[in-house]
């Protein structure tokens, strides 16, 4: 086992990835573009601010990004209040087994870091990680390396010296290029993605 861990949040560890399919296909219908929901994959693994830049670019939206950042977050927020925040089945008990056996774990989400540090806590493992890096703290998005090199940087390590687990396109390819040895997550509750950048696939933590 490496020592160094490397989690990506949405969709690995927190099954949240269906609050944002689904919100920003109901954002898209209310100002009339009816795209089904398989057109929201590309931006999986993404910042919030690359995935409305980009909608707003190829479909010519007429409201600012904060706009539709904020109806997002709205439109989340309801769903997390109905549902709660969700693991995903099996990993915190996976966390806690790696880090009764010594690793040091780390978070690269693209996410903001109010947002992973409150569905850590919910979820009761916020203790467990020596690092958390957001999408907010680094210049370019996944698939770029850049969260994933920040990541090796706060634990003191080479890239080539970790491992890190992601669920997306986007996210493999970003801790790919960054050097890291990537174990892709097949989420089977959710579309499938393109892990070919991947070392391995698993399917479950269990």
């Amino acid at each position: 086992m490496m020592k160094y861990i490397v989690f990506d949040m949405d969709g690995v560890i927190v099954d949240s990835e269906y609050t944002y399919l689904e919100s920003k296909a109901k954002i898209l219908h209310e100002e009339g573009y009816d795209k089904p929901i398989s057109y929201q994959y590309q931006f999986m693994g993404t910042t919030y601010e690359f995935m409305w830049t980009t909608m707003k670019e190829e479909l010519g939206l007429d409201k600012s990004v904060d706009y539709y950042i904020e109806q997002m977050n709205n439109k989340r927020e309801e769903m997390i209040q109905r549902d709660g925040v969700k693991p995903i089945k099996g990993v915190v008990k996976y966390i806690e087994k790696l880090k009764s056996e010594g690793a040091t774990l780390a978070v690269a989400s693209s996410s903001p870091k109010k947002e992973i540090e409150h569905n850590l806590t919910e979820l009761g493992i916020i203790d467990f990680f020596e690092v958390l890096v957001s999408g907010e703290e680094v210049e370019n998005s996944k698939p770029a390396p850049d969260i994933f090199l920040r990541a090796a940087e706060l634990l003191q390590v080479t890239p080539e010296k970790c491992v890190a687990y992601e669920d997306t396109k986007n996210g493999s390819l970003s801790a790919k290029t960054a050097g890291m040895y990537v174990i892709g997550f097949e989420n089977p509750d959710y579309p499938a993605q393109d892990l070919s950048a991947a070392d391995e696939i698993i399917n479950s933590f269990v």
